[in-house]
């Protein structure tokens, strides 16, 4: 009888034929063995889906998918989830690698924690105890709003519930912010496990979307403006004292970033970014000077 594999590793592919190989073998060469990895392709235009169907055709726990039609990121990553069997699922983007032990490791800290929705490692390390530990609704929005942030962290440094995903909704499909939106919406329901670094290697390159952080201002305050609408939901989990620090934090680092554009790149930009926060001059002057 074939068991049902405890890990779906996911793979979302576009033209990535350079390092797709790499992302493939470093899964395979995993420790831990108890996994299916599944590849979805986004219609790529180079040999990508070729060096994917190569892997397959050697190993039946390799999987390869080809969507009708380009999705884009998020909605890729969700048609990847579609496919998955395993009880948590392990995104692995086709540019990144997992280390040999990693899927080994994240797998025997979630297993201690049975009520945890999800678990974010390549964190920097805590300064009063030892990880793995688990922070229970309340406890994770605390430490990303007045302690430490926990909610940046990129697929590749989580490991999900598949059940938590499937009930929260799965990546609404949101730009850029879809992951740090994902963590604020399962931590409103599940506990979240933290882990310590050394389980995945993240790749830099030029073909990457989060370039866009660096060169265009507009992208990180998007993450500003979705932090406070989280902050302002009915299911936040911060209590009143620290709902109120946390809004203020956050609409002074929107002030801040506003007169930023200005001074370092336009002032065009910088009234795209006073409009939709909704803060008035007034206001951003008064949070800057807070």
């Amino acid at each position: 009888m074939v068991k049902t594999p405890l890990v779906s590793v996911l793979m979302t592919v576009y033209n990535r034929e350079k390092y797709i190989a790499e992302a493939i073998e470093s899964v395979i060469h995993s420790t831990y063995q108890h996994w299916e990895l599944i590849i979805v392709d986004d219609r790529s235009e180079d040999k990508s889906v070729a060096i994917a169907q190569s892997f397959e055709q050697k190993d039946k726990r390799v999987k390869v998918f080809i969507n009708e039609k380009n999705l884009g990121d998020y909605p890729n990553r969700n048609q990847a989830a579609s496919y998955a069997q395993g009880k948590y699922l392990k995104y692995v983007d086709a540019d990144d690698m997992i280390y040999p032990y990693g899927l080994e490791q994240l797998v025997y800290y979630m297993e201690q924690f049975p009520e945890a929705g999800y678990g974010l490692c390549s964190l920097a390390q805590d300064k009063a105890r030892i990880y793995p530990f688990q922070l229970h609704p309340e406890e994770a929005y605390k430490r990303h709003y007045l302690e430490q942030q926990i909610f940046y962290k990129a697929p590749l440094s989580a490991i999900i519930k598949r059940e938590a995903f499937e009930v929260i909704g799965k990546f609404t499909g949101k730009q850029h912010l879809g992951d740090f939106e994902l963590w604020h919406l399962l931590s409103q329901q599940y506990p979240v496990v933290l882990m310590p670094h050394g389980m995945v290697w993240y790749r830099e390159h030029d073909d990457q979307q989060m370039n866009d952080n660096r060169t265009d201002p507009y992208v990180p305050f998007k993450y500003k403006l979705r932090a406070l609408e989280l902050l302002e939901d009915s299911n936040c989990p911060l209590q009143a004292e620290n709902l109120k620090y946390a809004i203020k934090k956050v609409k002074k680092e929107q002030a801040s970033a506003i007169l930023s554009a200005v001074k370092h790149h336009s002032i065009a930009k910088s009234l795209q970014m006073k409009n939709v926060s909704n803060l008035s001059f007034i206001n951003i002057l008064k949070y800057k000077l807070s």
